[in-house]
């Protein structure tokens, strides 16, 4: 299902066809550094990551992680809305491969995604947790009119993370 299309981009429901795509960019070094390793050593374990944590939501919740191509087709990053036991609020997550960082993709599909949520879902508040050296995801935060709110501690984590906080008008 395609949540939206940006002049570069399409924001559709990830598929198992993304596992390839899934296990380069859960194993790139961005991922590992600022969101932790998930322990997906293959193309089988990208696979069962996709059934079992990604694509549920959409059925659960009414959204989730959507893979984010090219307009050719090319999977370039993931970008969505997550529902957790541990946050009171929807948040939205984004993360691309390396050779896609940088150019824009994070900010266009995010905003797309927000929008979505928005006037598509009725989510009128939308959080966003980062770790607090990730200065590439806490600008794009900014950018997008977040605003920092405080450190929240997960679940079996260590480090104590950023949380920010967009509201739209009502």
């Amino acid at each position: 299902m395609i949540i939206a299309t940006t002049s570069r981009l399409i924001i559709r429901h990830a598929a198992l066809t993304d596992t390839p795509f899934i296990y380069e960019l859960l194993n790139s070094p961005g991922w590992l550094r600022f969101i932790g390793n998930r322990n997906i050593n293959n193309h089988e374990a990208a696979g069962a990551y996709l059934e079992e944590r990604v694509m549920p939501s959409y059925e659960i919740n009414g959204f989730g992680l959507n893979t984010v191509t090219l307009l050719d087709g090319t999977p370039a990053g993931l970008c969505g809305l997550l529902k957790r036991d541990t946050l009171p609020d929807t948040d939205i997550g984004f993360a691309f491969l390396p050779q896609y960082a940088g150019k824009g993709y994070g900010y266009e599909s995010a905003s797309a995604v927000l929008e979505h949520a928005h006037t598509q879902l009725g989510i009128n508040r939308i959080l966003a947790i980062t770790d607090q050296e990730n200065t590439n995801s806490i600008g794009l935060l900014k950018k997008l009119g977040f605003a920092f709110d405080k450190l929240v501690l997960m679940p079996g984590d260590i480090i104590e993370l950023n949380c920010f906080v967009k509201a739209f008008d009502q």
